[in-house]
């Protein structure tokens, strides 16, 4: 008899980790561009740049089709998505990058909360094993403790910009399903524009004077946040907001690969994290059959029987989970 009943992951998973695995490797490209521009005028010209692209590949046609709902749900992600790299910048100026990158790594146990409150879907038991190695394995990465403990205006900062990050994939997995993945990204990217640039005076940043540094960045970050939000759009529409963060949160992984590939040296806490991380997401993945558990478990103790092992009743329901998403498409 087979234990396991396995699935390949999807075209929207395979998608969402594609693009995770981009977006780990554009650590070394910002840093880039921030030696001759400010995060708020890199964000606005990189998401002009990402509108144009998208624009070009949607068509006048197509545009003029599209709805209040989109400009509206696209308006509110485009906010979080814009919240979240501003304050994460600011929250920058006053604390170390390792301390930023910890404290934005909560978006993982905070999507799937906000999930609960606000989508009232709760995550299942294995998806919660998953999250906390992920959390474990990120705190191991950015090993923010090495310093005295302390909490100021820049964890603040940090911490409320996690909470955007988050509510970009909650918004992501509530509106995409119901508008086109490409009008919704346009409006997202333009809006996030306009809200990073009209936020320069108030973090005291101006704009830089031309260079093909930041300008080259730019357009190619722009070409790769067009398809990143394209992927995001149209992949959750199927994919729940649990099941994405986890697959985002292999990203530091990626990014201390490409760091490892161009000179970097990688701690053993990092490996370790590393290790840490790929677990969680596998163990998230994981579909325990308790109904056959709970009945094989009674029937054992009732015969005076040995009680099987955990592994004989644990399987990877996928079909299960497909379902429950064309179900929810349906009701749509």
């Amino acid at each position: 008899m087979r234990r396991f009943r396995v699935s390949l992951p999807t075209p929207q998973e395979l998608s969402l980790g594609f693009i995770t695995i981009l977006w780990g490797g554009t650590y070394y490209v910002l840093h880039i561009a921030m030696q001759s521009s400010g995060p708020l005028f890199f964000v606005g010209a990189r998401f002009v740049a990402a509108a144009l692209i998208v624009s070009l590949l949607t068509g006048w046609k197509s545009l003029r089709k599209i709805t209040a709902s989109e400009i509206r749900h696209g308006c509110l992600i485009g906010a979080a998505l814009v919240s979240g790299f501003a304050l994460q910048s600011s929250g920058l100026m006053t604390i170390s990058s390792s301390r930023s990158a910890f404290l934005t790594a909560l978006y993982v146990p905070l999507v799937p909360i906000l999930q609960w409150i606000i989508l009232r879907r709760a995550p299942s038991f294995m998806s919660w094993i998953g999250i906390g190695c992920a959390v474990v394995g990120l705190t191991l990465i950015s090993n923010p403790f090495q310093g005295s403990f302390s909490f100021g205006r820049g964890d603040a900062l940090t911490l409320v910009a996690t909470v955007a990050m988050a509510l970009e994939i909650l918004f992501i997995g509530m509106f995409a399903g119901n508008a086109d993945s490409r009008r919704i990204t346009i409006v997202q990217l333009v809006f996030g524009a306009i809200l990073a640039f009209a936020a320069m005076p108030l973090f005291g940043e101006h704009v830089p004077s031309f260079s093909w540094g930041w300008a080259s960045c730019a357009l190619g970050m722009g070409l790769l946040s067009a398809v990143v939000q394209l992927v995001m759009n149209w992949a959750q529409r199927s994919v729940s907001p649990t099941r994405a963060t986890m697959i985002y949160a292999t990203e530091p992984v990626w990014g201390g690969l490409v760091g490892y590939l161009v000179g970097e040296a990688l701690p053993s806490t990092t490996l370790l994290g590393a290790a840490f991380i790929v677990g969680g997401v596998v163990c998230s993945e994981i579909r325990p059959n308790w109904p056959r558990l709970r009945r094989t478990f009674r029937g054992a103790v009732a015969r005076g029987n040995r009680i099987p092992a955990m592994s004989e009743f644990v399987i990877r329901d996928f079909d299960e989970e497909k379902s429950r998403q064309k179900s929810s498409q349906e009701t749509r």
